[in-house]
Parts: C-alpha cells; structure tokens; sequence
C-alpha cells in the first residue's frame, strides 16, 4: 500500500481546493443553470438534505442555490414530480437521485424486517388499512389525516394513523410523490418510480462499492470513518473497508496522512491533476451543505470548528441560532447568523463572525457585499440590516458596504 506523507501546508491547501473543487463550489456553474444544473448537481453530490428549519431559506433548497446559478426552490418539487429525485433517508432525512434508487433498498428491507428507525411495534394491522386505501383511492396527504382529529367511517385517529403513513414510507411501501412544503403526498411505490428504474436489491459488495464511488466522486478524498458517515450497518462498513483495501493493494487507490495523523483516501493520480483557479467569490452555505456536514472533517482539512447552534441552549450559544458558514477561496472565513422577515421583505443579519484570518479586507468586503445581494434575492427579501459584527472593528465598514 502506498502512504504519501502530507506535511507542508501548500500540500493540505491543495487537498482542500480538491475537496471544495470535487463539491462543486470553485466553479461558477459546475452543473449548469436552473432546473437541468440542479439535476446535475444531486447527482453528483449524491444526496441534499431535507431540513425543516425555515429563518432563512430551507436548506434543501440552499444547498442547489450555492451550486447551481438560476436555481428557484419551486424547482426541488419540480424534481420530485418529474422523477428525477426521490425522499429518503441517507445519513438523514434527504432528496436523492432516483438513479440511486434501489440503494435505498437494503435499510427499507432492514425497517420491515424489525430494526426500529423512529417507532417501536408498529401497528400491521392499521399499516395494512392505510395501504389498502391508497391503493383503492389513491395519492394520501399527510394533511388528509391530521385534518381528521376525530374518528369517522374510513378514517382513523390521526396519531397512529400518522404513524402507520411514515411506517410504510420507511418500508418502502409508500413514496413521496408531491410536496406542498412540508406537507407530503404519498402514493405506492409501484405507482411513483419510473419503470426504467433498477428496483433490483444490491448485494453489499453492490452497496459498498456504489458508496465509495460516490463519496470520491463529491468529496474529492475521504477517510474510512467518512465513508459510512451515519450509517451503522456493520456488514457494509466491513465491505466498505474490505474493498478499500482491495484497492489500495491494486493501487487504484493512494492514502495520504496528515501531519495531524488523519489519514485520508483519494483515486490514484489526483494530485497531479489541475484544479480550477481560486476566484475571489464568497459563498454562503447552508448548515447542513454536504461540504460542511462531516464536522471532523470540516475541522481536520478546513482548521474550521463549526457548530449549528440552534440545538444549544439560547444562554449558551456562542455565534447565534442558524449561523451559516462563510466560505471564500479555498477558506472558511466565518459564519453569519441571519433571519429572513418575509412579511418585510427584509433580511436582517443578527451577527456576522469573521475568523481572524490573513485575507484582504477589501476584497472581502467586496465578495461578502456581492454575495449578500444574491443571498437577498433568494430569500425574496428587497433590504438588508447588519446589527453586529466581529471583530468590531468591521461593523461600521460592513454597513457602509451595505449601503453603498
């Protein structure tokens, strides 16, 4: 196996312009425009996280905005309708490529089979109720049963009904067929996924050499840990590590360690491929962006420690409740915690935090100003408001930025 030692900083910057570059986010449409860019985009980074949090833009939604220019968040339902992505859960409740569908398989097998994901002894007998009507009467809101608080003939108590509804979507019986924000549709399965789609169940060596490939393929280099990110099967997480070391013994595969000790995989040869050039655009990303999601890593390659604060405790919260990572070049700067006032059409930046880093002020302030124009437009907000600032000293010549 081949170990190449990383220890000089030049190196770890270009290992973190491979990471950002591989994300999609030196390239100013990595994917294209719009709704075609979007498609592009998920698959290749593989899945975008589903989030409920709405202070600023939902981050499904934030995640194809930082990628793809001319996204428009009604086109995430567009997707879903035309059949191009699928709800389930990766690492956590995501959109996915349909093309990955039959991936999903294995945990939806897992779920039937009695491994618990949200509820314990799930009511068969009202699961096979609710799937018997949708079959007879087809697509079922999730609102169609919370409406009905008391019970009436063919219907039931919207609890365990509810319940027995997100019971057949984690089998795999029921899909995600629509959206009206957060409010689904479900219908069968056999009725939503294409008929070109691959339904066949992978085997795990099928799984773990689809996860591998698709990691490399967004994240540029990964470690072992990263690989299996949240997943704990353990017969995948041997096949994972059983064909990475394959690989590194076909030398298909190169391992670097970092002066750390973290060691990190990446396809033979990539370092000696060029990347794009740095531009001196400012990104603001999403909480729950796949390129910050893996917080050790994030730290490891990035020196960036970073949080989301709104599962803290308000007393106890050090940069606010949404904080949004800052990213310009190939560093992360800082973070922003901001809240959209839709009524106002106002974005109001509660807290902006800036590392104290050896970059350009001027061309910092230049990027942020731009990127904050973009952001407002976004968030459908005509007017921005900064109310702090750090260090303190930027307060008065970010709010002039603004003005200007």
């Amino acid at each position: 196996m081949s170990m190449i030692e990383i220890k000089q900083p030049p190196t770890l910057a270009r290992l973190r312009r491979l990471a950002l570059s591989a994300q999609g986010l030196l390239q100013a449409q990595p994917y294209g425009r719009g709704l075609s860019g979007a498609c592009k985009a998920i698959n290749h980074i593989g899945y975008v996280q589903v989030d409920t949090i709405s202070v600023v833009e939902r981050a499904h939604h934030h995640v194809f905005y930082a990628r793809v220019p001319g996204f428009k968040p009604a086109m995430t339902n567009q997707m879903l309708l035309n059949g191009d992505i699928f709800e389930y859960w990766a690492h956590a409740a995501s959109f996915l490529p349909m093309a990955d569908f039959r991936f999903s398989l294995p945990y939806k097998h897992a779920i039937k089979n009695g491994q618990i994901h949200w509820y314990k002894n799930p009511d068969k007998k009202l699961m096979g109720e609710l799937l018997a009507r949708v079959r007879s009467d087809g697509p079922i809101r999730s609102r169609d049963i919370e409406a009905n608080t008391t019970k009436r003939a063919g219907w039931w108590d919207w609890k365990p009904a509810k319940k027995a509804l997100e019971q057949l979507y984690m089998e795999g019986d029921l899909m995600v067929c629509d959206r009206e924000g957060f409010q689904k549709t479900y219908d069968l399965t056999e009725r939503v996924l294409p008929s070109h789609i691959n339904a066949q169940m992978p085997s795990m060596e099928e799984f773990a050499e689809h996860l591998v490939d698709q990691q490399l393929r967004c994240h540029g280099l990964v470690s072992l840990k990263g690989l299996t990110y949240q997943r704990r099967n353990t017969e995948l997480r041997k096949a994972v590590k059983a064909l990475i070391e394959d690989r590194l013994a076909q030398r298909t595969l190169e391992q670097v360690r970092l002066s750390d000790g973290d060691v990190f995989l990446l396809e033979a040869g990539v370092l000696e491929c060029p990347l794009p050039r740095l531009n001196n655009r400012l990104s603001i990303l999403s909480p729950f962006d796949n390129s910050v999601i893996q917080r050790d890593r994030l730290k490891t390659l990035f020196q960036f420690k970073y949080q989301i604060e709104c599962y803290v405790p308000e007393a106890k919260r050090q940069y606010g409740y949404f904080c949004l990572p800052l990213l310009y070049r190939d560093a992360f700067i800082g973070r922003m915690d901001c809240k959209a006032h839709r009524k106002a059409s106002h974005l109001e930046i509660k807290a902006l935090h800036l590392e104290q880093h050896r970059f350009d002020e001027d061309a910092v302030m230049a990027a942020f100003v731009r990127a904050i124009k973009r952001f407002c437009q976004f968030q459908q907000c005509d007017s921005v408001s900064l109310t702090q600032a750090y260090p303190k000293h930027l307060a008065q010549r970010v709010q002039r930025a603004l003005n200007g």
